[in-house]
């Protein structure tokens, strides 16, 4: 089964993350994947999926549609007999809709979260109802796409975000050290990107940060994530925050990292406070690595928590409710563990990568026509 993956660039975006994950487990699956982006140079996971060890081919995209580059994919695709294309966001799903026109190749287009502007709205309400699937990484994200794409007669199914729990695999609580902190000291933190756009909500968890700090003198927060050009003020209002709250000794700003699994590990609690979200691989690797998480009460966030059942769960963008929910975890060791362990279990059954590439393998069959046998 030969399956093209493409992603347009290689930051460490949720999706491409997902994407890297797919090329480092598919072979255990039976799955025969070649990637191309139409990336540059300067791009984060480039060499990770250099070593994955799947054909990697790089093109170069010189317009918003290049029909040059759609010439290109035209050609991998027939030289390597690739059976389906799988994209994950609209530049890539309209290149690899036009390489793929006239032949009998399956085309997919995976959703993974917030779609940011008008031009990329239309190209996915273009592209949606012309695709043999639509994959949506889960209810919440597909009830609020149905807004407005309509994806005619064309398949959608719901496939979860999936990680690879081997990776979480840390060779101890490093950053502690790196932070100097004592082991009496409680360690909590957000583990994603500041946008542009109103996605994620770092400045929620800046606005509780007295009244936890006031209640457990001896936490300390962390965000890790790069700024997106464009998400410099989002980001130096957060800095500007806790230095005028006089909370900025213990509010550490840790950028883009590389080491994840070391940084879980220091963790006694995950937050993740948010607007808009598909699945995100950031709650996904906190669960499998056994850290409780405090999450925004929006829809794919309840479905990743059953409702609250796998994670304590704060009103979107109430700065109260989630210090409450936090001290609630920070002051309670007994709860934290038994909260992690109910996660983590639920995660390993729904959102690791075996459980990902055994509903997309089906998929995968179900569309060209091959027998699946399911486990």
């Amino acid at each position: 089964m030969k399956v093209l993956q493409i992603l347009d660039s290689l930051g460490r975006g949720g999706a491409e993350r997902q994407v890297l994950e797919i090329c480092n487990n598919a072979e255990n699956f039976g799955i025969d994947v070649f990637f191309v982006t139409f990336g540059r140079k300067s791009d984060a996971l480039e060499k990770d999926f250099v070593s994955s060890g799947v054909p990697f081919i790089k093109l170069k995209r010189r317009m918003p549609f290049d029909p040059i580059l759609a010439l290109s994919l035209r050609k991998i695709i027939k030289q390597n007999r690739i059976k389906i294309v799988h994209s994950y966001q609209p530049v890539e799903a309209l290149h690899a809709y036009a390489a793929c026109f006239g032949l009998n190749v399956k085309k997919v287009l995976s959703f993974q979260g917030f779609i940011q502007d008008e031009k990329n709205w239309k190209t996915a309400q273009f592209l949606a109802p012309r695709m043999d699937a639509n994959i949506v990484v889960s209810d919440g994200l597909k009830k609020w796409l149905s807004r407005r794409i309509d994806f005619g007669g064309s398949f959608v199914q719901i496939i979860h975000n999936g990680v690879d729990k081997k990776r979480l695999k840390s060779a101890g609580k490093k950053l502690r050290d790196e932070l100097s902190l004592s082991e009496n000291d409680l360690l909590f933190g957000m583990i994603a990107n500041f946008y542009r756009d109103p996605r994620k909500d770092q400045m929620t968890v800046c606005r509780s940060l007295p009244k936890i700090f006031a209640e457990v003198p001896n936490s300390r927060c962390i965000f890790v994530g790069g700024v997106e050009k464009g998400a410099e003020a989002k980001f130096q209002a957060c800095v500007d925050f806790c230095k005028e709250n006089k909370v900025a000794d213990k509010v550490y700003f840790l950028g883009e990292r590389n080491d994840i699994a070391e940084i879980l590990a220091s963790l006694d609690v995950f937050v993740f406070s948010s607007l808009h979200e598909g699945l995100p691989l950031a709650v996904c690797e906190a669960m499998l690595a056994g850290v409780p998480a405090v999450l925004s009460d929006i829809e794919p966030l309840l479905e990743v928590s059953q409702n609250g059942q796998y994670a304590e769960i704060f009103q979107t963008q109430d700065e109260q409710h989630l210090a409450e929910k936090l001290i609630k975890l920070l002051k309670d060791e007994s709860h934290r563990k038994e909260l992690a362990q109910k996660a983590q279990k639920f995660a390993e059954e729904n959102f690791s990568i075996e459980a990902h590439l055994k509903k997309l393998k089906a998929l995968y069959s179900s569309l060209i026509g091959e027998t699946h046998a399911q486990d």
